[in-house]
């Protein structure tokens, strides 16, 4: 996750002594059933409005989230599927604020209305992000249901009317990118708190000519339009927050931005980009779906590294044993073709190695979503030329559509 507003705050009024934060555990983002009242066309978990067998109960989920406190996990995002489809989903929510974990509920709205805001409202979640693909049209053909923009809105306006911290969540495609702009301008209207752009994890594109690759320069276009909002907002002291996701190169790209427009702070901002250090599967950032597999993050959803109900997930989060966790918690990483010679490696470690894993095989090959040309990223292809990208044999699983 890279935080937009905060490195432009810095850019205003830089802290005296910044540091790198060291979280004790990871985030844990825990998709804690896959039944969905909505068949999203973009959803990793393929959810379907049924029921699925040999999800953890109650009682293993408490059992879990103990065993995550006493790792040092600082923060959980219950998730889905629709999480509140889930009959015990207010329990969990309870129990796991007063274990005290920063708590987000990340929904696609449709389902809080005026009989459960204020159940929602008391279970005080630090954060409840609401998915928007775009205006009205839009968002009703990605969700695939009629009405259902209308209903989002009214969740994030009760939400908000309740004191609850909300947010849309929104990802860019070929088809909805270009109504990000007046996406910026509703959350203004409707005083959202936040703006989660999470981008497409997309498996392909070549090495050359990025710059003029029609899915980059969407990215480079998106990049732009927060930049230039999020800076207009903290110029006129209007609170609101910007993140991006899923794309690490963003981070290079607003030092790219800080270069052009303020090259006397560009020093200290590649520091700060640094202490960050980009894409953190694995490591900083974990998954648990709906059955107590755990992932190195959500887009590993066909990887399992063990199960919650076999073993801790303290236990399976420590073993290095399994190669593609010991690659991803290897610094540097060991990274191939452009990402092996890129000068900012320190900034995105190496970007989302799923991507590279579904185009390839090999999880260590470059990113085919990285939006930087050679020219940016100071390499030549010269490089990186001679590196071939070499298929690894992980154990994935099918994932199968519900009928």
């Amino acid at each position: 996750m890279f935080r937009i507003s905060q490195y432009m705050q810095e850019l205003q009024s830089p802290p005296e002594h910044p540091v790198a934060r060291q979280p004790a555990g990871p985030v844990v983002i825990w998709n804690l059933v896959r039944r969905c009242n909505l068949t999203c066309k973009h959803c990793y978990s393929i959810s379907a409005d049924i029921d699925f067998p040999g999800e953890l109960d109650t009682a293993e989920v408490f059992t879990v989230m103990d065993d995550l406190r006493g790792f040092g996990v600082p923060v959980l995002i219950l998730s889905g599927g629709e999480p509140l489809l889930r009959p015990d989903i207010f329990e969990i929510s309870r129990r796991a604020r007063e274990q005290g974990f920063y708590v987000g509920l990340s929904t696609n709205g449709t389902l809080i209305n005026e009989d459960n805001i204020d159940t929602i409202a008391s279970m005080n979640y630090n954060y409840v992000g609401i998915s928007i693909d775009g205006l009205r049209d839009t968002h009703d053909r990605f969700r695939q249901k009629a009405g259902a923009f209308d209903a989002s809105m009214r969740a994030i306006r009760l939400c908000r009317e309740a004191g609850i911290k909300v947010g849309m969540r929104f990802t860019p495609t070929q088809d909805n990118a270009r109504e990000l702009p007046q996406l910026l301008d509703v959350m203004a209207e409707e005083q959202v708190d936040k703006l989660y752009v999470s981008h497409l994890n997309y498996g392909g594109r070549g090495n050359r000519n990025r710059r003029s690759d029609v899915i980059h320069q969407t990215s480079r276009w998106v990049m732009d339009l927060l930049f230039e909002r999020c800076w207009e907002d903290i110029q006129s002291g209007r609170d609101s927050e910007y993140v991006t996701g899923n794309n690490d190169a963003d981070g290079v790209y607003l030092l790219q931005w800080v270069k052009q427009r303020m090259p006397e702070r560009y020093d200290y901002m590649r520091q700060r980009l640094a202490q960050w250090g980009g894409n953190s599967s694995g490591v900083n950032i974990a998954n648990i779906d709906n059955l107590g597999n755990v992932h190195p993050d959500t887009f590993w959803w066909n990887y399992n590294l063990g199960n919650v109900r076999e073993r801790p997930f303290s236990s399976i989060w420590k073993d290095c044993s399994d190669p593609l966790m010991a690659g991803l918690k290897q610094t540097p990483r060991p990274l191939k073709g452009r990402c092996r010679v890129c000068r900012y490696q320190d900034i995105c470690g190496g970007n989302t190695r799923v991507r590279a894993f579904q185009l390839t095989g090999d999880p260590w090959w470059e990113d085919p979503a990285c939006y930087l040309d050679d020219d940016e990223l100071g390499i030549s292809e010269a490089e990186y030329a001679g590196d071939q990208p070499q298929p690894e044999d992980l154990q994935v699983r099918t994932i199968r559509r519900a009928s």
